[in-house]
């Protein structure tokens, strides 16, 4: 029989495998992908946050404990469990030199990213790498590792411990089981019944294209709900960030992100503005910008620059609208002339200069204006203009699993024995809402680290127990 299952095959079910198996336990790994679309969401992903006292290789300065959790907790608005969250803050610290081991490498932060190189630590290759380097290592440590293999249900004893996983290829029994395959994003009928239908008589969820894995259709998460595991989240929270609105449906991941927000403005197809662009750093807000879109008629908005604006962000793999007037663009694009020029006339008038600086948080600002744009305000004056549209792009779910420090499902409060959960399935204990940059890595590599070490010592207690019914 095997010691450990892990179902999943992104990050936080990688570190899961590869942990369990430095302890000593039989692994067997069930990713619903094929091989080519391995990794989850994980795939694209960039950099881990990590906290860090000192200068460490590709981190600069410090990023201390405290403050890493004042950024969290300033995200979320307060909606986290403190004890797990600083539990993923102190793992981000030391985790990185195990994750070495396993072939991963890291990189300094280029340009576009500069704000990051304080808290965050970039994959040499990105996400995808990282994903290549943990299978090339799962299977020199002898992890067996099966590609389209999807799990339909789980079979359970009655007090929540883990018997077996029922798949389209068969019944597979293990002494434990990891969970780590994904919250509900790429379910559209799920997400069209978590955001339900707005005054406007919308049906908000219908307009979201996924960011990330096709095969995130949170079936298990549904699975156990039913069952009576202990929940915890916001249907309608998320990580969902705006992204190119001729984005693909599913899997166009970094590439489709619009990073252009702070640099100019953002206005609702009635052409009117609808949020502080320049609030704080882009990479403390850009994932607010996907539900903010979310709330907008028709579940679109368009990000305005002027030519000041081009080459001072990452580039998105669609090149903008252009044009030569305001009229001009307002018309390619579709919005009420007179309103957008309106629109943006007045946001530059309530401009006041000072020094522009888009690596601080500088004294360019509006005045008089609502809403305010707190900085980097500069008047979109000089032609050529461009426009992107962009929607909701949701990245993970934050409905998931209650879980404590050992990882373990919980029903009605108990822990089960030999049941586990990493990653997106149990996020939404550190994310009740909001995001910043590269924490979601962070809670599935601290997460996946203790599943698999729990999975491993609970499997291992049952096949000696079992050794010892059997000798007696």
């Amino acid at each position: 029989m095997i010691d450990v299952l892990v179902i999943g095959g992104g990050n936080a079910a990688l570190c899961a495998a590869l942990t369990a198996r430095e302890a000593g336990a039989s692994v067997t790994l069930l990713e619903a992908a094929p091989r080519e679309w391995r990794g989850g969401n994980s795939q694209h992903t960039r950099n881990l946050r990590c906290m860090h006292d000192e200068p460490q290789d590709v981190l600069v300065d410090a990023y201390p404990e405290e403050e890493f959790w004042q950024d969290l907790l300033k995200v979320t608005g307060g909606i986290t469990d403190e004890h797990l969250a600083r539990l993923v803050i102190r793992h981000s610290s030391s985790c990185r030199d195990w994750m070495r081991r396993h072939g991963v490498n890291f990189q300094p932060p280029l340009s576009g990213t500069l704000h990051l190189s304080r808290t965050n630590a970039f994959f040499m290759g990105g996400g995808k790498a990282l994903v290549n380097a943990y299978y090339r290592s799962a299977r020199q440590l002898g992890v067996e590792i099966r590609y389209e293999t999807p799990v339909d249900s789980l079979e359970l004893d009655d007090n929540g411990n883990f018997i077996a996983a029922h798949t389209s290829s068969g019944r597979i029994e293990a002494r434990s089981c990891v969970l780590a395959c994904g919250g509900f994003e790429s379910n559209r009928e799920w997400l069209r019944e978590a955001w339900g239908q707005n005054e406007r008589g919308e049906w908000p969820g219908e307009n979201f294209l996924i960011r990330g894995t096709r095969f995130n259709q949170g079936v298990l998460l549904k699975f156990l709900m039913q069952h009576g595991a202990d929940i915890i989240g916001d249907p309608s929270q998320g990580h969902c960030v705006a992204i190119d609105a001729r984005a693909p449906l599913y899997d166009g991941g970094i590439c489709t992100r619009i990073d252009c927000v702070s640099l100019g403005i953002v206005v609702n197809r009635d052409a009117v503005r609808f949020y502080d662009e320049g609030e704080d750093f882009w990479p403390k807000r850009y994932a607010i910008w996907g539900r903010l879109t979310a709330l907008q008629p028709g579940q679109i908005a368009y990000s305005i620059i002027d030519a000041k604006a081009i080459g001072r962000f990452m580039p998105p793999v669609f090149p903008g609208i252009q044009a030569d007037t305001l009229p001009e663009l307002a018309r390619k694009i579709g919005l009420d002339e007179a309103q957008f020029v309106q629109t943006v006339e007045t946001y530059n008038a309530a401009c006041r200069i000072g020094t522009f600086d888009h690596t601080v948080l500088d004294d360019c600002h509006t005045e008089n204006l609502q809403p305010a744009k707190t900085h980097w305000a500069r008047p979109i004056d000089t032609g050529p203009f461009y426009a992107f549209a962009v929607r909701p792009g949701i990245t993970f779910t934050y409905l998931g699993l209650k879980v404590d420090e050992t990882a373990a499902v919980r029903f009605n409060g108990r822990p089960s024995e030999n049941l586990f959960v990493a990653g997106e399935m149990m996020a939404g204990n550190v994310l009740g809402k909001g995001y910043t940059a590269g924490v979601g890595m962070s809670i599935g590599t601290a997460f996946g680290r203790i599943a698999g070490t729990q999975a491993a010592k609970a499997a291992l207690q049952r096949h000696q127990t079992g050794a010892l019914h059997e000798a007696a």
